[in-house]
Order: structure tokens, then C-alpha cells, then sequence
């Protein structure tokens, strides 16, 4: 018996694309411009020069595209885990009917806003002439005096202190103590620097600081501290932080070292390799000689050597050694085509025998016997689909019915020839209109017409 079909009579059935403009206009018109915070995830620089990321905190995230008009105006290189304030629109990607934020500025927090600053006072102090080249000093080979500017009792004093002992004790040492870090630390190394320079007690200054954060070690990156280490009358030498620490300090000194213990060991000559190098030159003066007479040796053997890989004994036997390989090499070829013969008999002898007409019968018959249950199935599994996409296709027809919006008090206008009203100008004053609602029909006359802003923009 077959199964009855629904007849839908929807009044009005919202397209995929018209259903996606208007839950975006809904989503732009109900939260406007908004602000959001949190981490970049997910991000992708398409050749296109969009930006593609994800927003996400601890529990949520949100897909976000800033366009490459907007991205261009970025001060900074977004990367994934950078902790960033976003300003935006909530729309739907119409496409795939996705709902992301339309992004149109970024700002980095935390520690992005310290590193921002560092990079632009190292282009404005750049473009003045503290970096260059040309205005390093010279380091004294053999300085009498050293001045330390650092912390009386942090680690750094201490290590420069310990090589210095060990690498030129004849050298005087002193420390000028200062604060290296808070508020206040900057004004006071550049305040000490000065009054170092104005003693002119010392051959090179040792500007030092241990490791620490970005936070930690800020004060050298102040203009104040760069310009005091720039005007120093003496060389300056920086030992800030480890290895991987770069200051605003450090580009402006004359040297930079990679620690503290590092400066100590550039401003100092090593006796012990002072020796060493005399030593060294001694050595290498005597070996020269015999240097020279081993390459001339050599020359002659190998000299030697190519007039004997020429002669014509051994050219001879280089082509009595190509005629035994290729001797072996037909001889391997022939016993390769012989054996692959006999595995093609035997697979041939094989395909014979698994060919028997009683065989194929019988093989035959077991695919009968499973293609006969396949279908079985095949028919039992589409039936239950057809089931499952009827009892879908009632409720979805359920749920878009007209009937239930004029349950919830909305009402359906036609006009005589029974079309129905969308639009003021589809009936004139005097026309009689039939009002459909949920328990009946009302029939009106149309008095007046009042045109709404947007049907007046539109006709003009």
C-alpha cells in the first residue's frame, strides 16, 4: 500500500542564504560594536593578507577574520598564545553559515605593550646615531682601572669580580653601586654613569645586571640609561642578563657581552693565554720548515702516483676487469629469464586448475547465495531510511507551518483576488481585504495608508 505524501502549503519558506542575512543584520543590529578579550589560537596568513584565528579562554572560543585592510595597520606580529583585545562586529560567514567576529583593530596586553615600547624607542634612538658603528669606542688592550656600575651585592658583582681575579689581578677594581631594577633605577645608573665619567677614575666601565624578566630588566631599556651609556667619555662594556637578553643598553654600548662574567672576560687580557700564544708562535715558526718540506713530498707522491694510474698495464687491466663483469652480467641475466619462465608455467598450471567448471559452479553459486542476502538487507536498510526521513520531513513541516505562527497572534492579509498583502502598494482606500487568523477569517476595508521609511527609500 503506498505511503500518503504531505502536501506542504508554507506561506512564506526562508532560503538558506536569506535565512543566514537575516540572522546576521539580527546579530550586527542587536550587539553593535563590541570589545573582546583573549588568546590567539588557530591563526592563518593566507596569501590573500586576511588574518584567520580563534579567540579562546579557558573554556570557550570564537572565530574571528580581520581583513587586510585592517591587519595592515597592526604595530605588532599576532602569533599564536599572544593575549590580545580585539574590537569587532558578530556576523555569519554566509557561506558555510558560520557565526564568527569580524575584527577591525587588535591591540596586544601584557607584556606585548613593554615590548611595543622597547621596539619603538630602539627606532627612535636608531635614527638618531646611537647604534652606530662609527660611534663606538675603542677598548683599552690593557686597562689599569675597571669600573663596575651594578648592584653592591646581586650575583653579577660577584662573578665579574671572580674572573677579574683570575684573569688580570694587576688590574684596580671599582664598583659603583646602583639599583638595577624598579622605578627609580634608570635616573640612578644614568646619574652614576655620569659621575663616573666626571672622576675619569677608570680605562672602561662594566655596566651589569643578572638574568630576569622583561619587567626586571626594563630600566636598560630606558632613553635615559642609552643616552648616558652613548655620551660616556669612557668605554662602556654591558653584561645584562643571559644570553638571550638584549637591551636598549646594549645596542647603544660599545661592546656587549652576553652576561656579566662574559663582560669581565672581554675587558681583561688572559695572561695564561698570553703564554700560551707565545708559546704557539715559537711552535709555529719551527714547523714551518717542516711544513713546507712535507707538502713537497707529498707533491712528488702524488705526482707518482698519477703516472702510474696512466700507465698502459693499467689501463689493460681495467678492460680485462669490464669483460669478466660483463660476462657475469649475461650469464645472471639468462639464469633470471629461465627461472622467471618456470614460475610463469607454474602459475599457469595453477590458473588450469582453479578454472575447472565444477569449481567455477560452485563459486557461483555461494555469490548467488550472498548477493541474495545482500539485497535482503540493501531492501530492509532503505526501508528504514525512507522511515527515518519521513518521520524527519513531518516534524521539520511541523515546525515551519503557517499555522503555528498565527498561533502566536500574527495574521496573514490577502486582497480580493485572494493574493496575499506584503507591500502598501498592492491595495488602495476603499478595498475590502480578507484578515486570516488562528480561529478564522475577518474581513476589513482599507481606510488609509501610511508608507513605512524603508518602502520610501526604496521607491525613491
Amino acid at each position: 500500500m503506498p505511503m500518503p505524501t504531505a502536501q506542504p502549503n508554507p506561506e512564506h519558506v526562508f532560503g538558506v542564504s536569506e535565512l543566514n542575512r537575516e540572522v546576521k543584520w539580527l546579530l550586527d543590529s542587536t550587539f553593535g560594536q563590541v570589545w573582546v578579550e583573549g588568546e590567539l589560537s588557530n591563526l592563518m596568513r593566507p596569501g590573500s593578507g586576511h588574518l584567520y584565528f580563534s579567540l579562546v579562554d579557558s573554556t570557550s572560543q570564537v572565530r574571528c577574520a580581520m581583513f587586510r585592510g585592517d591587519n595592515r595597520r597592526l604595530d605588532f606580529k599576532p602569533a599564536n598564545g599572544q593575549t590580545v583585545l580585539c574590537r569587532g562586529r558578530l556576523g555569519i560567514y554566509e557561506a558555510r553559515g558560520d557565526y564568527q567576529m569580524v575584527v577591525d583593530r587588535m591591540i596586544e596586553t601584557g607584556s606585548g605593550a613593554l615590548q611595543r615600547k622597547f621596539e619603538d624607542t630602539k627606532r627612535r634612538l636608531h635614527a638618531e646615531g646611537l647604534f652606530d658603528a662609527s660611534a663606538k669606542k675603542p677598548l683599552p688592550a690593557f686597562p689599569r682601572t675597571i669600573g663596575l656600575v651594578t648592584s653592591p651585592t646581586g650575583a653579577a658583582v660577584q662573578d665579574a669580580l671572580n674572573v677579574l681575579a683570575r684573569r688580570y689581578p694587576l688590574a684596580r677594581v671599582i664598583v659603583h653601586p646602583v639599583l638595577v631594577q624598579g622605578p627609580t633605577a634608570a635616573p640612578a645608573i644614568a646619574a652614576m654613569l655620569a659621575r663616573a665619567n666626571r672622576r675619569r677614575e677608570c680605562d672602561v666601565l662594566l655596566l651589569l645586571r643578572g638574568g630576569g624578566s622583561l619587567e626586571d630588566l626594563w630600566a636598560f631599556n630606558e632613553e635615559a640609561v642609552a643616552r648616558a651609556v652613548f655620551d660616556s667619555a669612557i668605554p662602556v662594556i654591558t653584561g645584562i642578563g643571559h644570553e638571550i637578553d638584549f637591551s636598549i643598553a646594549d645596542m647603544a654600548a660599545d661592546l656587549r657581552a652576553p652576561t656579566p662574567s662574559a663582560a669581565a672576560e672581554l675587558c681583561t687580557p688572559d695572561g695564561q693565554e698570553l703564554l700560551a700564544s707565545t708559546q704557539q708562535l715559537t711552535l709555529r715558526l719551527s714547523q714551518f720548515a717542516e711544513n713546507h718540506l712535507s707538502r713537497q713530498q707529498r707533491n712528488l707522491r702524488e705526482l707518482m702516483a698519477r703516472l702510474n694510474r696512466h700507465h698502459p698495464l693499467q689501463r689493460l687491466r681495467q678492460k680485462g676487469q669490464r669483460v669478466d663483469e660483463l660476462e657475469i652480467r649475461i650469464r645472471r641475466v639468462m639464469e633470471n629469464s629461465l627461472s622467471r619462465a618456470s614460475i610463469r608455467l607454474l602459475h599457469l598450471q595453477r590458473s588450469l586448475t582453479r578454472s575447472s567448471p565444477a569449481r567455477q559452479l560452485a563459486r557461483r553459486q555461494e555469490q548467488r547465495l550472498t548477493l541474495h542476502r545482500r539485497l535482503q538487507n540493501s531492501i530492509e536498510q532503505a526501508m528504514q531510511r525512507r522511515q527515518s526521513r519521513l518521520s524527519l520531513t513531518a516534524r521539520a513541516l511541523s515546525a515551519v507551518s503557517p499555522l503555528n505562527t498565527l498561533k502566536r497572534g500574527y495574521s496573514i492579509v490577502q486582497s480580493e483576488s485572494g493574493s496575499v498583502v506584503t507591500q502598501t502598494r498592492q491595495v488602495k482606500p476603499g478595498e475590502s481585504v480578507r484578515i486570516r487568523i488562528d480561529d478564522g477569517n475577518l474581513t476589513a476595508r482599507i481606510n488609509a495608508i501610511s508608507t513605512s521609511k524603508k518602502e520610501k527609500n526604496q521607491s525613491t
